[in-house]
This record gives structure tokens, C-alpha cells and sequence, in this order.
């Protein structure tokens, strides 16, 4: 039987979702013209849609389908972001001159999404059945054996990165990636070169690109008064930057938490969602709970989050099945990485990387793809001994 807890807890945390897409969404859905139920209708359908696919997916067996819905997630989404630069306009999205929607029936789907689940359960299909605990072999022998997943990783870095402008993406990617190669039976030593060398790619990949810069600039603008304080005067006064660059929504983002306080203001009385943070119910969803529900809001919240990655953790614990215990854990490992990624970025402590909060943030394509992700555990948790 599959685990109905977590499903339980996963609705729960939809649920919330619709609500607050009604709540925060006041001011976009003026700007846009449209009826004030319109993002929280259209969450309750995806909302709605992500609940049926958890509930369909747990009743299957794993033995026979785990590997049918991963494989076609992984290989069904690499082809469609493959071939959405060479779309016509009618069927891609396109802004800031990233392809990143198909659109599809009036709505948008983001294959990103789907193919970082695809991604997870690709890793765990193969390092169950090619990799094993390192037992004492050296650095090179681990680098080698690691060469083809490092293939892979590079072509699904250049389709995100380059093609989608995601770097953000790429980053969760790459830390569930080092994490599970960890459990998967890698040495420590082999993780920490790993970790070495995707740091020096990344400083690479910010670089190559002014808008990253223009954004690390930004964040620093806010960061750097308490860090700054840290150094000597002099090396303090050649890496600051000029106050003019203080970031416009880390800056309301901040003003929102604080604004909450406590208690916070009410639910549909927060103020900084009316034209100053930008469509707040998306990537910066955080922000608006901390303003209409305070501390206590985000507390809960966290709670429930942490409370959903524990039945995750344990399914994974309890598998006996190496295929499905690391494709649980590396769901794990992909929530809480967006969730973290976001919670840094909408507090000012990291850059903001556009990444969604799991289950909370408005949008159908990644509320669908992380339904599947979940449904998928508790295909496998059918087996696990809970």
C-alpha cells in the first residue's frame, strides 16, 4: 500500500497553493485585465490535475511501471527541448530571448520541469545497475567510471543553460546530481573534486553571460554592508560596489518579510503584491506569505514542507530496491534544493535563480512535474517495507 501520508501532506501543501494564488495574485490580475479568480481557477485545475496524477501513479505496480514513466519523462522531455528552438512562434514562449514554454491547449508547459524528474530517475536507473561503493579505487578509476553521467549532465547543461537561459536550473540539477553519486557509493574524496570543478564552471557560466553579472552585482549591492564589515578597509573598499545597484525586488522581497512580522497583516491585506514585488505568486511566493501570515505562516509552512521530505526520505530508507531508493532520495534531494534555492534568494543571502517553491508557487508545469515525482515515490513505497 502506498504511503498516504505523504499524498495526504502533498495536498495539503497544494491546497495552501490555490489560496494563496487568490490571495497575492490581486494586482497582476489587474494589470493584466483579467477576473480576480483567474490564477487561483487556473492553480485549482493544475492543483486539482496534480492530485489525480499522485493518486493514479501510487496504484501502479513499480516493478512494471517505475521504469516505463521514468524513462519516457527523460528521453519525451530531452527531444521536446531539443526541438523547441527550431518551433515556430505560435507554438513557443519566448521571453528575454529563451524558448522555454511549448504552449499547448491555452497553456504553457515548461519541459524543464519534467525532464529534471526524468533526469533524477535516469541517474537512479543507471547508478543501480552500473555503480557500487568505490572500494578503495582511486580518483582516476571514479572520474572514469563517472565520464558518461558527466556526458549527459554537459548536453543537458548546454540545452538548459545556453539554449533556455536557466542557470538556475542547472544548479539543482547539478547539486542532486553530486548528492546522489555520494549514496549511490562514490567516495567523499570524489564528491568534494566534483564539487571543486562545478564551482569553477559556474564563476564560468556567470561570466559569459552580463545579465548573471548584472544580477550578482545586484545582490551584492544588498549583501555586501553586513559582510564587508568582516574584511580590512582596504580590501573592503575594492569590493564594494555602488549603491545605485540595490536590487529593486530582493529589496521589497525584504520589506514584505519584514512587513509581516509576526502574525503578519491578514490574509489578502498584504500590500507589497499591489506593483511592487512582480507577479508575486510565482518565485516570490515566500515573500508573500511572510507578509499575510508572518513568521508563524512560514513556520507552518516549513513544517509541512520538512514533514513531506521526511516520508520522502523514509520511503527511500525503507526500499529495497537500489533503483528505487536512489530515485526516491534524489526527489528528495530536487525539492529541497528548489525549496532552499528560493527561501535564499527571496532573503537576500543568494542571488535570485528564478527557481519555483515545490507544490506552492503558481504554475502548471512545475506543479504537474512535481506531482509525478511524488507520484512516482509512492509507486515505489508500495514496495518499501513503511
Amino acid at each position: 500500500m502506498a504511503d498516504r501520508k505523504l499524498f495526504t501532506l502533498v495536498s495539503m501543501m497544494i491546497l495552501i497553493s490555490i489560496i494563496l494564488t487568490y490571495s497575492l495574485s490581486a494586482y497582476t490580475t489587474l494589470l493584466f485585465g483579467v477576473n480576480e479568480f483567474h490564477f487561483a481557477l487556473r492553480q485549482a485545475i493544475f492543483g486539482f490535475i496534480a492530485i489525480v496524477i499522485i493518486w493514479s501513479l501510487a496504484q501502479l505496480n513499480p516493478d512494471k511501471w517505475l521504469k516505463i514513466v521514468g524513462l519516457t519523462l527523460f528521453f519525451g522531455s530531452m527531444l521536446m527541448m531539443i526541438a523547441m528552438p527550431f518551433l515556430p512562434e505560435n507554438l513557443v514562449s519566448e521571453v528575454g530571448g529563451a524558448k522555454r514554454w511549448i504552449k499547448l491547449f491555452g497553456f504553457s508547459l515548461a519541459p524543464v520541469e519534467f525532464f529534471k524528474v526524468g533526469f533524477v530517475y535516469f541517474l537512479a536507473w543507471s547508478f543501480s545497475r552500473k555503480l557500487g561503493h568505490h572500494d578503495g579505487m582511486g580518483i582516476g578509476a571514479e572520474f572514469k567510471r563517472f565520464t558518461p553521467y558527466a556526458l549527459v549532465f554537459v548536453g543537458a547543461m548546454f540545452m538548459i543553460a545556453f539554449i533556455q537561459n536557466d542557470l538556475g536550473q542547472v544548479v539543482v540539477l547539478g547539486m542532486t546530481l553530486l548528492f546522489m553519486l555520494m549514496f549511490a557509493g562514490s567516495s567523499f574524496r570524489f564528491f568534494l573534486s566534483l564539487l571543486s570543478i562545478s564551482m569553477i564552471f559556474f564563476v564560468f557560466f556567470i561570466m559569459m553571460a552580463e545579465h548573471r553579472i548584472s544580477r550578482i552585482k545586484s545582490w551584492w549591492a544588498l549583501a555586501q554592508n553586513s559582510v564587508l564589515e568582516l574584511f580590512p578597509a582596504a580590501i573592503a573598499s575594492k569590493l564594494r560596489v555602488p549603491t545605485e545597484i540595490e536590487p529593486y525586488q530582493i529589496g521589497h522581497s525584504l520589506n514584505a518579510i519584514h512587513n509581516g512580522g509576526i502574525f503578519g497583516t491578514g490574509l489578502a491585506n498584504g500590500t507589497f503584491k499591489l506593483g511592487f514585488l512582480s507577479e508575486v505568486h510565482t518565485d516570490f511566493v515566500l515573500a508573500g506569505l511572510a507578509e499575510e501570515f508572518g513568521f508563524v505562516g512560514v513556520f507552518l509552512v516549513v513544517i509541512l514542507f520538512m514533514w513531506i521530505l521526511q516520508r520522502v526520505f523514509k520511503i527511500a530508507n525503507r526500499s529495497k530496491d537500489r533503483c528505487s531508493y536512489l530515485f526516491s532520495l534524489g526527489v528528495g534531494l530536487l525539492l529541497s534544493f528548489a525549496f532552499l534555492i528560493n527561501a535564499y534568494g527571496i532573503s537576500g543571502i543568494t542571488p535570485i535563480k528564478g527557481i519555483s517553491v515545490p507544490f506552492l508557487s503558481y504554475g502548471g508545469s512545475a506543479i504537474i512535474a512535481s506531482a509525478m515525482a511524488v507520484g512516482m515515490v509512492l509507486m515505489a513505497s508500495r514496495k518499501a517495507k513503511m
